[in-house]
């Protein structure tokens, strides 16, 4: 482990403010295991505020453009000082990001400010991560990582976009589309890093002489069909070659996957959940093409294998298994850890297929959002104490 990384033992203040996992991670389980119930209660007559934006649209601006950009941030904030050798950011700077993301939440939810507030607060954190991201690219000469600078800048385009539009009285579904290809890509270059990875190191452990498949030209197509399927969903929506692009991408992504060897790593669920993750946004490519072409679920329910399933069962494979390591944790999955994994894969598996199977629809929703959301606090309770504490020992 780089001494970037190592400095983070000897940081004199207080722990959670030492590295970006620790506030970022518990901030969005906390907004996720808010949030959605909130979003489920405000559908269902529960209650009636006036808002920013309309509940569906409230509703997707939050999860896209509010919880998963507060993941991406803990995780970046993370990674980059192994891939560029500097310091992480932590103390007063990483409060004062965190805040701007808060004061992003409040403009949205709470009706008292003007959307041209809205969108320079909220618009401003994206913005902000993406400038952090290239100038570590940039001092470090990390040129290999210009992918993901590329895509976090496209997403903080996507955002304000999505207020521009709305600003305008127009729909906002282009820049929903636009931030959910840049999602799809993050989360296959992000998935296809650490997933074999990860399982090489329990595959060795366990002296396995298989190995992942290691990146490969077959991984480069794959990730690049799945941007051109993205953007042609994104210009038509509706449009048969996106439709059939996607069904490509999906059977590309579970090929890929099933060139790391994931059912031989099965004893550690904390490995595992990675390769289940994995799998659920292969399927959605395939639910989202088939939707397209109409066949099998709607679109909008094809859409929710994405944020729900794979977005939902990565994040929390992500945080778990960083919360643990980052703090010199073993990192294995105990049985709080095992309950997440399942409560999220269920909500994410009713909220897909909860109409199909017949189920109330409005049951079927409460019972996926209460799973789903459950899984985040649980989190919040079960990790808070480590991200709030000290390491156990030096990484």
């Amino acid at each position: 482990m780089s001494d970037a990384i190592n400095q983070n033992s000897h940081y004199q203040g207080l722990p959670f403010w030492s590295y970006g996992f620790r506030p970022f991670f518990f901030s969005a389980a906390l907004f996720a295991g808010v949030a959605i119930p909130s979003w489920v209660l405000l559908v269902n007559g529960a209650y009636d505020v006036e808002r920013l934006f309309p509940p569906r649209e409230w509703h997707v601006h939050e999860m896209v453009f509010g919880f998963l950009p507060c993941v991406i941030s803990g995780f970046l904030l993370t990674a980059m000082p192994n891939w560029t050798e500097r310091p992480p950011m932590r103390g007063l700077p990483l409060m004062l990001l965190l805040a701007l993301w808060v004061t992003g939440r409040l403009v949205i939810t709470l009706p008292w400010f003007s959307p041209l507030i809205s969108v320079l607060i909220d618009g401003a954190f994206l913005v902000v991560v993406a400038g952090i991201v290239w100038r570590g690219i940039i001092a470090a000469k990390a040129w290999d990582r210009l992918p993901m600078g590329l895509l976090i800048s496209l997403y903080a385009y996507a955002n304000l976009l999505f207020h521009g539009l709305l600003m305008s009285h127009a729909s906002a579904d282009v820049a929903v589309r636009m931030a959910l290809t840049i999602i799809m890509v993050l989360l296959a270059i992000i998935g296809g890093k650490i997933t074999p990875g990860f399982t090489e190191d329990v595959l060795a452990e366990e002296d396995m002489l298989k190995k992942p498949a290691p990146f490969s030209p077959f991984d480069g197509f794959s990730i690049v069909f799945l941007g051109v399927a993205g953007v042609a969903w994104m210009i038509s929506p509706e449009s048969m070659g996106a439709g059939y692009a996607f069904v490509f991408a999906g059977v590309l992504h579970f090929f890929r996957l099933s060139r790391w060897y994931g059912w031989l790593i099965w004893r550690e669920p904390l490995v595992l959940i990675l390769h289940v993750g994995y799998s659920w946004l292969a399927m959605s490519f395939l639910i989202l093409g088939g939707a397209i072409l109409g066949i099998g679920v709607h679109q909008e329910d094809a859409l929710h294998a994405l944020m729900t399933g794979a977005v939902g069962v990565m994040t929390l494979a992500v945080m778990t298994r960083a919360s643990l390591g980052h703090t010199g944790r073993a990192k294995h999955a105990g049985l709080l850890t095992v309950i997440i994994y399942l409560l999220v894969n269920l909500g994410a598996t009713l909220r897909v297929f909860g109409s199909s199977l017949d189920l109330s629809s409005d049951g079927s929703l409460a019972v996926a959002a209460g799973c789903w959301s459950g899984a985040y606090l649980l989190f919040v309770i079960s990790y808070g104490h480590i991200l709030f504490g000290e390491n156990l020992k030096e990484e």
